[in-house]
């Protein structure tokens, strides 16, 4: 018999939850499955799922095909209908050890999901980390309240939901005990911690919290936040504490203030400069990284060379660009469309504007000395998470000192 086979896509979170999906169908006796934990940001991300699902059938012709994730939960019946599929499971069931249970016994259901809205609480599993990674993954919050005119994802994952303080301390203590020294705290819509706790607490107070219980945490890290709702303690704590990584990827999504309306964010292009202004002052070795999307519905040239100009203005390293995709169901998908042509062209500039800024940034750390977390035997990556290239083996999971002598590929060379 074979141990279940995982396939991830999509968010930090998704890997978080694949592999606690993979303790927990361990825990049932689940054998001879391939699970697919699906991602719905975009329709090339459903079209993908789809196709590697099909891919995993050819190469796995007798085990039992289990989809979930977001586009699975948003589109439950799609996907039981394709002919590689055995069972559908939605995103609040994947994290309950009944569900694999369930399945373990051989339940014939095609379709394991309930309304995603109707979820009070986070779906959280404590995990050992995950498997062969040098960071730990610890979910705080999940599910979004906000209705961004493009997503999809508050219909995957419902309304938010917060982790409690004490519930995040002590499953960041437990990943340190086994050895870990980054985690990297991981959410839906991260800012949006607390408000459904009493006293609503804001996410910067959590920070702070496990910065003071878990005093041998090397490495705390934030993936994506949005800057509009970033809290004065979260401000202070980024400013003050060493052991927070001086990196934050913004949900920035666009550099017009028009398109910024339109899709319904709560920030215009003047609040985001501000802030990356006023944290770079405050913690100058800050890096930043922002999703920005390329060619939304009506979004006239000088409306994207808004978007171009906001890289340069707000001091953005890494950019995640997404090609604008029409997802059925969202107000945006009902607006006047771009041609495919122009939005792929647009996407073009926007990440050959990213190699330019990432290599600049890059080419400035050469001869400095960085502290690094060795990731792989040959590859370590900075506080500002750019990759280095290690001359030699060291620990996977150590902290380590490295010179860098020199940049090639993207990566930097250390010694």
């Amino acid at each position: 018999m074979n141990a279940p086979k995982l396939e991830s896509f999509g968010c930090r979170l998704n890997a978080y939850e694949t592999q606690a999906m993979d303790e927990l169908a361990r825990a049932a006796g689940l054998e001879d499955v391939v699970i697919i934990n699906s991602c719905a940001v975009t329709s090339e991300a459903v079209r993908q799922a789809r196709q590697k699902i099909r891919a995993l059938r050819r190469e796995n012709p007798n085990a039992k095909m289990i989809v979930t994730g977001c586009a699975a939960q948003v589109e439950a019946e799609r996907f039981s209908a394709m002919d590689e599929v055995d069972v559908v499971v939605g995103n609040i069931e994947k994290m309950q050890p009944q569900t694999w249970q369930k399945l373990a016994s051989g339940s014939n259901e095609k379709i394991i999901t309930q309304d995603i809205m109707a979820a009070t609480k986070p779906e959280t599993h404590r995990i050992d980390g995950l498997l062969g990674r040098a960071r730990a993954y610890v979910q705080v919050q999940n599910g979004c309240d906000h209705r961004c005119t493009f997503c999809i994802i508050p219909y995957g994952r419902g309304n938010s939901r917060s982790v409690d303080v004490q519930t995040v301390i002590g499953q960041i203590q437990r990943l340190v005990d086994k050895g870990f020294k980054e985690v990297v705290l991981t959410g839906v819509d991260m800012t949006s911690w607390g408000a459904d706790i009493e006293g609503e607490p804001r996410l910067g107070d959590l920070v702070q919290a496990i910065l003071k219980n878990v005093p041998d945490l090397a490495r705390l890290r934030i993936s994506s936040i949005d800057s509009i709702e970033a809290d004065p303690a979260l401000i202070e704590a980024v400013s003050s504490e060493m052991r927070l990584m001086p990196h934050l990827h913004l949900s920035l999504q666009a550099g017009d203030n028009m398109i910024l309306k339109r899709m319904k964010r709560r920030h215009m292009r003047e609040d985001a400069i501000e802030f990356c202004i006023m944290m770079r002052k405050r913690r100058p070795d800050i890096v930043y990284g922002a999703d920005i999307i390329a060619g939304f519905p009506t979004e006239t040239e000088a409306m994207f060379e808004n978007s171009l100009k906001l890289v340069e203005d707000c001091g953005l390293t890494w950019l995640h660009v997404f090609p604008f995709s029409p997802r059925e169901g969202t107000p945006a998908a009902r607006m006047p469309q771009l041609d495919r042509a122009i939005i792929k062209e647009r996407a073009s500039r926007l990440r050959a504007l990213g190699d330019v800024v990432k290599e600049r940034h890059l080419q400035g750390l050469v001869g400095t000395t960085q502290t690094a977390l060795v990731e792989g035997k040959h590859k370590a990556r900075t506080g500002g998470f750019a990759e280095i290239v290690l001359p030699n083996e060291l620990p996977v999971g150590s902290i380590v000192d490295l010179k860098i002598t020199s940049y090639l590929d993207g990566k930097l060379i250390a010694t």
